[in-house]
């Protein structure tokens, strides 16, 4: 064990705690964020079931931003398809024996790396290229773009410049599970990658990119068109009521 290796799991362990904790207490004011009003987006579903096929249409093929801007959808759709693929790659790193489904998904894993860098760099051009989008955006819009390119170039990187030692790799995050430091490859390009990963873990339920769980807490999607047959009540008004 190396005081290298201490290092990078005592940051893992901050970063989880943080990312769990962080996520753990957005979801909860979601959920109690008051929704006085009936304002699904439509043509809206009528039934609580069509809710369910919409926000899954949403999450699978983000209908509305096809709608929207078929351009930003193109982009949108190939970083994130390729983030599940190498999300998917990567849990081979955390699990022992390997399941099948995630021993067949390794060589695709390698092309959704490529396809996250190729949509995160039309999404990062959008930004420089279309007046009306630069104007809003932020230093922060550009970091956190930044950040997930160097994250996707570092792994590439690895796969095709300079390979480290997978098996320790995955020893290490292993022995983590049982609060034992293994030792970790002092391979730089791997040092970088896992300092961006734990980076970005440590600033997602702090960011915009905590659009994944907020979609599914949004009115204008999650509400069943309702009105004329079922009056709407926020939870906040229903308790005024009942203590009347």
């Amino acid at each position: 064990m190396s005081f290298l290796s201490t290092i990078y799991a005592y940051l893992f362990y901050f970063a989880a705690f943080v990312l769990v904790a962080g996520l753990a207490a957005k979801v909860v004011q979601y959920a109690r964020a008051p929704a006085p009003l009936k304002i699904p987006t439509t043509p809206a579903p009528t039934t609580r079931s069509g809710v369910v096929f919409r926000l899954t249409r949403e999450v699978v093929f983000f209908e509305s931003l096809f709608r929207g801007n078929k351009w930003i959808w193109i982009f949108g759709w190939i970083f994130h398809f390729g983030l599940f693929l190498v999300t998917l790659r990567h849990l081979r790193y955390f699990i022992d024996p390997v399941w099948a489904p995630i021993q067949f998904i390794q060589p695709f894993g390698i092309y959704g790396g490529i396809a996250m860098v190729v949509g995160l760099a039309g999404l990062w051009a959008r930004r420089f290229l279309v007046d009306r989008v630069r104007y809003i955006t932020s230093l922060s819009d550009h970091l956190i773009l930044a950040l997930l390119i160097t994250i996707g170039l570092s792994g590439l990187a690895m796969q095709f410049l300079a390979h480290t030692d997978v098996i320790r790799v995955k020893e290490f995050f292993q022995g983590l599970y049982v609060g034992q430091v293994m030792t970790l490859p002092a391979d730089p390009l791997l040092l970088l990658h896992l300092l961006l990963v734990a980076g970005l873990m440590i600033i997602f339920p702090y960011s915009k990119l905590l659009h994944m769980p907020g979609l599914f807490f949004s009115p204008s999607r999650n509400q069943v068109d309702n009105p004329r047959e079922r009056r709407h009540v926020a939870g906040w008004a229903r308790r005024l009521e009942q203590q009347q």
